[in-house]
């Protein structure tokens, strides 16, 4: 999986397991994902053998939902998948828009790989079928990350290239399941009212930090648009107008009220943190309203990019790591009164 922001890859197991014992107490088949991001949780319970939808409004998001929990390996095994990514790979390099602005311009890939990405991205273009066409892109974004010469987060380069950013870069078959899921590409207001399953999983933007302008290379890499971009680390324009109200103070609030109040099922999974808009009581009082509330904690270990400090657009350090760790935490509300107690003890 990419590296990303509020990423849940060492809290897997955690979040896995209370979806494990509430249907221990109340069989679940369905699970939404409102907020997938790197569909890194959302794959996990498809693995384990639920149908999940995944949903997120960036368009990478998307795509990766689309292979990692929409796609079936069965119809699309690696002894199909491989070859295309070969044939990709013996592609001649071509130095165009994308070379130009994020490995010349800024320096988030070295020259020679982003020629490598763009004559890869341009042929992806013409295969139409959408789930063979995503899965060739999650290839493309998981082989790029690998290659990368930043912190984790595209807001920013390093100054020096990362010693990753000299590997070549080599496509591989990505991590497909077998079974059935859907992807979704829509607001995740609008959809949770238009869906109804056994659990929903929210981990939402906790703070300022805007995931599409943390991937805007991303978002362009998926979309192949050749935006309008701006500052020294050649975001895209549209990040400053696509904005979440879970990214703004004042809206935070009321968007988890409102999303709260149209979810339609009986168990609810929100996974936040203390550096967050919201405190734990904030949500305890919201999702009181809703159901039966427990709530679980533990300290994680922060994102690699706040491990190193603060870093100018140019990659320099601007600033001093403030702390190493915060507090993750696990809400479940439920309405079936027999589940919370099996979860507290009563």
């Amino acid at each position: 999986m990419i590296k990303y922001l509020g990423s849940k890859r060492a809290l897997i197991g955690w979040i896995t397991g209370v979806v494990q014992r509430v249907h221990a107490h109340a069989p679940i088949r369905t699970v939404v994902d409102l907020f997938s991001g790197s569909a890194r949780v959302a794959h996990a319970l498809k693995a384990q053998g639920y149908f999940v939808h995944a949903n997120d409004y960036a368009t990478y998001a998307y795509v990766l939902a689309q292979a990692l929990v929409e796609a079936d390996r069965d119809d699309y095994p690696p002894e199909c998948i491989q070859p295309i990514l070969e044939t990709l790979m013996q592609l001649p390099p071509v130095r165009g828009w994308f070379t130009e602005t994020y490995c010349e311009q800024a320096r988030y890939f070295r020259p020679e790989n982003g020629a490598r990405i763009e004559a890869i991205r341009e042929a992806i273009e013409t295969y139409h079928d959408p789930l063979l066409r995503a899965i060739l892109l999650t290839s493309l974004m998981l082989a790029a990350d690998k290659v990368d010469s930043t912190t984790g987060l595209q807001m920013a380069y390093l100054k020096q290239w990362a010693p990753r950013a000299h590997t070549p870069l080599n496509l591989q078959s990505p991590p497909l399941l077998k079974g059935a899921g859907k992807a979704h590409h829509a607001d995740a207001l609008e959809l949770a009212s238009a869906l109804e399953a056994d659990l929903f999983y929210l981990d939402p933007p906790y703070n300022q930090h805007s995931y599409l302008g943390n991937y805007h290379v991303w978002e362009t890499l998926v979309r192949w648009d050749k935006p309008e971009t701006y500052g020294v680390a050649c975001k895209r324009v549209d990040v400053q107008q696509r904005r979440s109200p879970f990214n703004q103070r004042t809206q935070a609030h009321q968007a988890m009220a409102q999303l709260i109040s149209v979810i339609r099922a009986p168990h609810l999974l929100v996974s936040f943190n203390n550096e967050g808009y919201l405190s734990r009581e904030d949500l305890e009082s919201l999702l009181c309203e809703w159901g039966y509330v427990a709530c679980f904690e533990r300290p994680y270990k922060r994102y690699v990019g706040a491990l190193i400090g603060i870093h100018n657009p140019r990659g320099e350090k601007v600033g001093q790591v403030s702390h190493t760790h915060n507090r993750e935490m696990l809400f479940l509300a439920t309405q079936h009164k027999a589940v919370w107690e099996a979860f507290c003890g009563g």
